[in-house]
């Protein structure tokens, strides 16, 4: 047998692995969407109000590194020490399905949005008294607006209709 087909039945075989492991087998999986392409990615950054808006994605993704050893942000992703961030913006604090929160997070009660987000980065430990998060934060300005536009673009953020 050729390498490249021997390769491909290997992956065939593994790919089934892990069906009906914790999970209904014959449930639907979950719709995910495309990840937007980068002329999408400039259109919606457009979208989002000063000073969001004059982000630079790149540098968000990069600021973003130091929160990946915790956080995933894909559709469906898992939680890890942190929970999963997509769909954040918009989302009641302390609730991701799944993810243990602590007493604090869990008695919080606001809406994550730009603001909230951009203050917990700067300093988790003293934004909500009581939290798992041991982040140090992200002192930086640039770097938080950076991050939240990354965020913004990269976790299914839609920004309101248009009157």
């Amino acid at each position: 047998m050729h390498r490249p087909a021997l390769i491909a039945l290997v992956a065939l075989a593994l790919t089934g692995c892990g069906q009906g492991q914790g999970e209904d087998a014959s449930a639907p999986a979950a719709p995910v969407r495309p990840a937007p392409s980068a002329a999408e990615k400039a259109a919606l950054l457009a979208t989002l109000p000063a000073p969001f808006s004059a982000a630079d994605l790149d540098n968000g993704r990069r600021a973003f590194a130091r929160c990946r050893s915790c956080h995933t942000i894909t559709e469906g992703g898992p939680n890890m020490t942190g929970p999963n961030l997509y769909g954040v913006f918009g989302r009641q604090a302390g609730v991701h399905p799944g993810f243990n929160y602590s007493a604090a997070m869990q008695e919080a009660d606001f809406v994550w949005d730009a603001g909230r987000l951009d203050d917990w980065l700067e300093n988790p430990r003293t934004f909500l008294k009581g939290t798992k998060m041991s982040f140090a934060g992200i002192p930086d300005a640039t770097d938080r607006r950076d991050v939240i536009a990354f965020l913004k673009i990269e976790t299914g953020y839609t920004p309101p209709p248009q009157p």
